[in-house]
This record gives structure tokens, sequence and C-alpha cells, in this order.
């Protein structure tokens, strides 16, 4: 008997680049999410996130490169149903009920949830009588969610699904998705919220200027980035080699405060000891901030009149988390 020939993909993107005028939007992304991973893109505004998703989701193709869901194109998948989306700039359709919008657009696909499925899950269930132009953005939003739920796609893909959500909100919409994501099926959403994303995903995109620079757990980006800070004063110290100290892997300057992130804090403590520059010193574990910052900040922000000075001391990106993956 021959082999099964192994599913594709959920998502492939192989080169794939999208140019506006000088600007490379998405710029040679390759990229693998398997069938029944949560994954999420992380990235300032204008990092790119959301010109990938509009690939990915075939409303516009790639000028290079190519874009493939379950192994087909985009606009194959989303016509069989496979596909469900909540988008930024969706807007509120006047003059029907929540309940009307979500039947009619469940009723575009092959094998839908109910419309009370879909509302519950959404946990919007209460809002079924309500007229969508009369909500508040927050409800307004989760009826997005139900009404990318309604088709019971196999892949959901969710650009700032937790924009305008009250605290309470954000967290009723995680429960339902972590619910929908139990079943089986793939989850792509974009965030800047950098919480989000390591609580609610398996594997964290962290994109910028158009290219994925890391791929993995909250943890393995925390290494990628140095697995810890140490900062102290430099009380009109020389900044000399502190860059090259052992453990270092990028060092800031912060007016007359030093900070470095380090992969061996002990080592590196120990030679700042040795130089006599330990005022005001303090180790901490790398946060998932310092990752992001580490990861797309050239240089770090200072206060007027102050000179920013960061030593990369090895290319933090280089950290692939999967053999699959970017």
């Amino acid at each position: 008997m021959a082999p099964a020939t192994p599913a594709a993909p959920a998502v492939s993107l192989a080169g794939a680049t999208k140019v506006y005028g000088d600007v490379r939007a998405v710029d040679g992304v390759d990229l693998r999410i398997a069938r029944g991973e949560t994954v999420a893109l992380l990235g300032r505004n204008g990092a790119g996130k959301s010109t990938a998703i509009a690939l990915l989701l075939g409303l516009c193709p790639p000028d290079e490169g190519t874009v493939e869901l379950f192994g087909g194109p985009p606009e194959q998948a989303v016509r069989a149903g496979r596909v469900g989306a909540m988008l930024q700039d969706a807007r509120a359709v006047p003059r029907v009920t929540v309940g009307e919008l979500v039947a009619f657009v469940a009723g575009r696909y092959p094998a839908p949830m109910t419309v009370g499925q879909a509302l519950e899950l959404a946990g919007i269930a209460e809002l079924a009588r309500r007229r969508v132009d009369r909500l508040s953005g927050g409800q307004t939003q989760r009826v997005r969610f139900a009404v990318a739920l309604a088709g019971n796609p196999a892949l959901l893909v969710l650009d700032e699904p937790t924009a305008a959500l009250d605290v309470e909100a954000r967290r009723t919409f995680w429960e339902s998705m972590r619910t929908y994501a139990r079943r089986g099926s793939t989850v792509l959403f974009s965030t800047h919220y950098l919480e989000e994303a390591e609580a609610h995903a398996d594997r964290i995109l962290v994109v910028d200027r158009g290219r994925i620079v890391a791929d993995g757990t909250g943890d393995e980006l925390r290494r990628a980035a140095g697995g810890s800070r140490v900062s102290f004063d430099l009380a009109g110290r020389p900044v000399g080699d502190l860059a090259l100290l052992p453990g270092v892997r990028a060092l800031e300057i912060r007016g007359d405060r030093a900070l470095l992130r380090t992969e061996d804090s002990d080592a590196t403590v120990v030679a700042l000891a040795e130089l006599g520059a330990i005022r005001g010193l303090e180790v901490a574990p790398a946060s998932l901030d310092d990752a992001f910052l580490a990861l797309t900040t050239p240089a770090a922000k200072t206060a007027p009149g102050e000179t920013p000075v960061e030593t990369p001391v090895e290319t933090l990106a280089k950290t692939p988390a999967k053999k699959e993956t970017v």
C-alpha cells in the first residue's frame, strides 16, 4: 500500500511580496502554518500584518511569490467555505438585526453553524434582535466575530480582533476563540498586544517592515533577545567596551544608565564587578516587551537632547522555532 500523502498546510507563503509605490508592505515572506495551529502576527502599526492577511485571503494578489491555503489558491478555499475572516475595516450593515446578518452570511457556506451556535460562541446571543447599526463599538466587534464563525470555517483569520473591546469583553472573546481552536481549527490573528500573543497562540510571528523577523514561542523570543537584562548607572563612566563583556548581546544607553541584554547574567555581573560598574545594579529576566523591542527597533527612543546608543551584538531574528517555519 502506498504511503498516505501528507495533508497540505493550512497556510503556505513562498517569497510572497506586495509593493505599494516605494513601500514593500510584504517583503519576500516564507511561511507555513500547520492545520490546527493557533498563530499570532505581532507587530507595530504599519509593519505589514494587514497586508499579509489580505494576501492570504486572496483580497489582493502578490506581486511576487505564491500564496496557498490548504494546498490551493486562496480564492478556491474561500469559495469552498473553508475560511472565515474578521477584518478591521468591515462596516455595519444598516437596518438589519444581528441574527439576520449572521443568518445571511451562514447561508453562503456549504456547512455552516446554526445562527444560535455562532451567536452563542461569540457571546452575543442576547443581541440577536438588535439592529447592527445601533450597537456599541465593542458589540459591533463581537458581531464581526460571529460573522467570521458563521460558516464553520477550518481557517479563522482575525485582524486586530480585540480592538475597541474592554477588558471583560476581551476575556470573553479569547475564551470563545480557544473553544473554537480546540475543535481542531486553524487560527491566525494579528495583534499589537504582546500579552495576547503569548497567552493565546502556539507560535508568535514578529513582523517588521514587511518581513517575519522572528518565529517561536514567547520563551524562544525572549531567548532571542538575550535571556536577562542587566542595568546600572554609568555615573559618568565611559561606555568603552561594555558591549564586549561576557554574555552581552546588545547594549543600550538611556541618559546616564546602561542596559545590557545578556544570555549569561552571572558572567556579565562578575565582569561589571571587576570594572567597579555596579552602582544601581539591577538584574531582571528579559520580558516579551524587551524581545519585541530588540527585534523591531534599531535604536531606542530617547528624551529630547539625549543620544541613543544601541549596539546589537548579533542578529536576534535568527531564531527559527521549528524546521518547517520561517
